[in-house]
């Protein structure tokens, strides 16, 4: 049967999603877990394979398994096995031909910036620090420009084939002393989100303005957009599809994040 988990969690001690040899992953600490309660190894694919660091909320994971068990089952028992900065959400059960990649039609992401004088202990390792005010009005302006389909090669890392992406939504607010980055899309290049949101604090921050970020963004140059924001600051917060119609949960279809 086709299983479907959205899966939680602190990417504080992973070297990202994907496995990678003589590194810990959260793919490998899942697969450890199902060869635990199935009795077989079994591999698991992702809809988003997040960075080193890098948190999730709602990551979307998919695989085949020979064991039939209920899908509450599946989620206490998963959980039992799992450590504790991992954790199963929500068990589906899929169409054999669903792809947890393949067929999402949109991630989100989100960026929190603690924007306050002093730092705070309770959102240490999952915030970014910036003790200067930011402009949230200018840091809004630059993000127009990444509205659309462009080709947003400015803020990727490294070399892509393709590097056309469409953008949902890229928004920034304010709650409280935190200074909230979200933006979704249908797919993003290596360190999309991280590189914008360094860009958009030079803006915040007065250094540059609004229409020199849309300068950088229009360039089609590697790299120009930066510096790279660190990572514990960032979380996949979802991952949305088109036809829900191919998970259950429970014998009843319904939105995956319904």
């Amino acid at each position: 049967m086709k299983i479907v988990t959205v899966i939680e969690y602190n990417g504080a001690r992973y070297h990202g999603f994907q496995w990678q040899a003589n590194v810990i992953t959260v793919q490998e600490e899942v697969e450890r877990a199902l060869v635990k309660l199935c009795g077989e190894k079994i591999r698991i694919a992702a809809a988003s394979r997040t960075d080193v660091g890098v948190h999730a909320r709602g990551q979307v994971v998919g695989f085949h398994a020979s064991r039939s068990l209920p899908l509450r089952t599946w989620r206490c028992a998963l959980n039992s096995y799992l450590p504790s900065d991992i954790a199963v959400k929500r068990v589906y059960v899929a169409d054999d031909s669903f792809n947890a990649r393949r067929d999402a039609t949109s991630r989100s992401y989100r960026y929190s910036i603690l924007n306050s004088v002093t730092r705070s202990p309770l959102y240490r390792g999952v915030t970014y620090h910036i003790s200067k005010p930011l402009d949230i009005r200018a840091m809004n302006q630059a993000c127009e420009v990444l509205i659309g389909k462009n080709n947003l090669t400015a803020f990727s890392s490294v070399s892509h084939v393709r590097t056309v992406r469409t953008v949902y939504k890229a928004e920034i607010y304010r709650c409280g002393d935190l200074v909230i980055f979200d933006m979704c899309a249908g797919s993003f290049l290596t360190h999309q989100v991280r590189n914008t949101v360094g860009g958009l604090i030079q803006v915040g921050l007065g250094k540059v303005s609004p229409q020199t970020f849309w300068d950088w963004a229009r360039c089609e140059k590697r790299g120009v957009v930066g510096p790279t924001a660190p990572a514990h600051a960032l979380c996949l917060m979802r991952v949305d599809y088109s036809n829900c119609s191919q998970l259950s949960e429970e014998g009843e279809n319904e939105n995956i994040y319904s």
